[in-house]
């Protein structure tokens, strides 16, 4: 009986992970905004689903000290404690489609998503 082979991961994984596309859209915004940023992304109660994500920039002096912190080398994506539970394994996409483009989030905790994608309940 043949055994299967299982792919090793060669980085760890990260709470709030992010495609290429979005890692590279990140980095041009980055650039036009200057100085040494971070992401921070969270959520806040709103929208059409009940909660809605957030997202920007800011100094990374600003960063707490139980906040939670993923460097992708370029910057870093930084998150409050509060909001983790609620975006832990998020996948951060962004797509050029002229109809639905834009930063894209797929939740694993979230139970119902609005149809924008920008809001969410859990």
């Amino acid at each position: 009986m043949a055994q299967a082979t299982q792919a090793t991961e060669t980085k760890p994984k990260q709470g709030i992970q992010l495609t290429d596309s979005a890692r590279t859209h990140i980095l041009q915004l980055q650039a036009g905004q200057g100085g040494d940023l971070c992401l921070r992304v969270g959520v806040r109660g709103g929208g059409c689903s009940g909660m809605s994500y957030t997202m920007d920039f800011e100094d990374a002096a600003n960063i707490r000290d139980n906040d939670e912190v993923f460097d992708y080398g370029e910057f870093k994506v930084v998150c409050d404690p509060k909001s983790f539970l609620y975006l832990y394994g998020l996948v951060l996409d962004f797509s050029s489609a002229l109809i639905g483009g834009g930063f894209q989030f797929t939740n694993p905790n979230a139970d119902q998503t609005c149809g924008c994608g920008k809001s969410f309940s859990a």
